[in-house]
């Protein structure tokens, strides 16, 4: 069948396919509470989009604000139907700051505020932190009627226009609004479906959150691209008990489910001997895992602890991607085990990649593959010119599913979707700020470009610096922590954050944990730290797919601002 956009695929799967159902979701994280067919999800949305039409002109953005659940599905597409520009964020949390709402009303200017009823009543509370909300209409979409689908009017919808606004994680700054088209969001999801083989047997489940693009591009709109169903549970679920998340991958025979790095780790820790033989995880043959550093180690232990139950090693699938370029960008094939590339960690340090398979080598997982017909290249970020296999410099690429640019930020736009190579000025490409290599055909991601820590003309990778901090001491390995540099003097100087695990904040000696810290970056890593500062668990702040936000623990190191200090005993 031939779909141009969205809204045609939903309404081809609800005439082809109307009582088929499309997404269930887990109330408590193992039975389902809630549940869509394609039919519903279509009349519910056009009831939305009915609503919508009537006192809104097309283009106008909707900001939707939704705990866990299937009532974000209804109002995305209600949103797509009526040609509102979508704008999906986290519901406010209670104690929790609104910074990230009051950036994404500043830049997309809505004019509707979408969400829920139960909702409401926090919103209200809380609608003097954020001023621009009380000019917004409010609409609770489960309580509109779902005869107001009767008053939606069909609308032309071309595969260059908007579908929705994906604001970044603002790991660097403030959050931009990546503008996603309909052509944009269907090449990815063709990708996805090409590089991963799914096929009609497969089946979807995950936790991650709906407005998260990793959450809705994979868990809900992959789903339906295939036809299949999803089944969908909250990530307040997975983070109170990951053992929910494989029970239900063993409960309902889920063959694809994936997270960021950090979930895989958190089902080793706390998933217990006796609970895990009561599993089976033989159906799963993709685990993807991307959003933040991968690393081999998580791959072993998880392989290992998992493996009674069914797990197999070659269902691990790591990839990379970004929501400047939609969502999917490489991965491996399915039936193999990642590709490992084995380097000399100083000569990393330069840019270069020299082999090295003895034990003080670097171990760093490939992404994989492009697919269809991308083009990616590895550029040097200086000199604009393209770098050779083996040569580690800025990621960029051009593809169909690359995004149409940063909403209402004209300079942000050319810089990052503008780039052209010193030799062929007239060919665009996408610049990701990503640092990696080329090897046989496969990438390797080894870190940001703004991130990444000079020191003494030597190049260091963050994640490298906090891999190891979190292993110097017992009190360290299963919380968070951030590196960066700052200037002193005149030289880049490296600072340490670094979370307590909640069970030893009480009895630690903080000098002991400092010293362990230092001896351990000095044999690791050959370098001095300037300042070790330990504070409680979840004070460093994260993004909403887990990724470290650096950039504002740096600002909080700076402006002195950092709280939940752990004090001596």
């Amino acid at each position: 069948m031939q779909i141009e956009n969205l809204v045609s695929l939903l309404e081809s799967r609800a005439t082809l396919a109307p009582d088929k159902p499309a997404y269930f979701f887990l109330g408590d994280g193992t039975n389902i509470s809630d549940s869509l067919t394609y039919q519903q999800l279509a009349e519910k949305a056009k009831a939305v989009a009915g609503y919508l039409q009537s006192k809104f002109k097309r283009s106008e953005r909707a900001i939707l604000l939704y705990p866990s659940g299937l009532e974000f599905i209804i109002a995305f597409f209600g949103c797509l139907y009526a040609g509102i520009i979508a704008v999906p964020a986290y519901p406010p949390r209670p104690n929790r700051s609104l910074n990230r709402i009051k950036s994404i009303v500043k830049d997309a200017q809505p004019q509707i505020l979408l969400t829920k009823q139960s909702v409401l009543a926090n919103l209200e509370e809380r609608v003097t932190e954020i001023e621009q909300l009380k000019s917004l209409h409010w609409c609770a979409t489960d309580t509109l009627k779902d005869d107001l689908s009767n008053q939606w009017q069909k609308i032309p919808i071309n595969g260059d226009n908007i579908a929705f606004l994906q604001y970044t994680s603002g790991t660097t700054g403030s959050p931009k609004g990546v503008i996603v088209s309909h052509e944009n969001l269907l090449h990815n999801q063709k990708m996805i479906q090409r590089a991963s083989e799914h096929d009609k047997t497969t089946i979807f489940l995950g936790w991650l959150p709906l407005y998260h693009d990793l959450g809705l591009i994979g868990q809900i709109l992959q789903p339906l691209y295939l036809g299949i169903p999803s089944y969908l549970m909250s990530s307040m679920t997975f983070l109170h008990r990951p053992l929910k998340w494989l029970e239900a991958i063993s409960k309902y025979r889920a063959t694809t489910s994936g997270a960021p790095n950090f979930a895989y780790d958190l089902c080793v820790q706390r998933v217990k001997p006796e609970q895990r033989d009561n599993l089976d995880l033989s159906s799963w043959d993709i685990a993807f895992t991307g959003a933040e550093s991968i690393r081999i180690e998580t791959f072993k232990l998880f392989s290992d602890y998992f493996r009674p139950c069914g797990f197999r090693p070659e269902a691990f699938y790591p990839s990379y991607g970004l929501a400047e370029a939609t969502l999917f960008v490489s991965g491996g094939k399915k039936t193999e085990i990642p590709v490992i590339a084995h380097v000399e960690s100083s000569a990393l340090q330069k840019n270069q990649i020299i082999p090295n398979f003895t034990q003080n080598s670097q171990e760093i997982v490939s992404c994989g593959q492009t697919w269809l017909d991308e083009e990616l290249l590895i550029v040097n970020p200086e000199t604009l010119t393209k770098l050779s296999d083996n040569e580690v410099g800025e990621i960029w690429l051009k593809s169909d599913s690359v995004a149409q640019g940063y909403w209402n930020n004209e300079e942000q736009t050319k810089q990052t979707f503008q780039a052209s190579l010193k030799q062929d000025p007239d060919k665009l490409f996408m610049r990701t700020g990503d640092l990696g290599f080329i090897q046989k055909g496969q990438l390797f991601v080894t870190g940001r470009l703004k991130e990444i820590i000079i020191i003494g003309g030597r190049n260091y990778y963050p994640q490298d610096i906090e891999f190891t901090v979190a292993q110097s001491h017992d009190s360290l390995k299963n919380s968070w922590g951030a590196v960066f540099s700052v200037p002193v003097q005149g030289e880049e100087k490296l600072v340490v954050i670094h979370e307590v695990s909640r069970n030893y904040q009480k009895q630690i000696i903080i000098e002991e944990v400092v010293k362990a810290i230092r001896q351990a970056v000095i044999q690791e890593h050959e370098l001095q730290i300037y300042k070790i500062i330990l504070v409680k668990t979840g004070t460093i702040p994260r993004t909403s797919s887990g990724k470290i936000q650096r950039y504002l623990c740096k600002q909080k190191f700076l402006d002195e601002t950092l709280n939940n200090l752990v004090k001596p005993t």
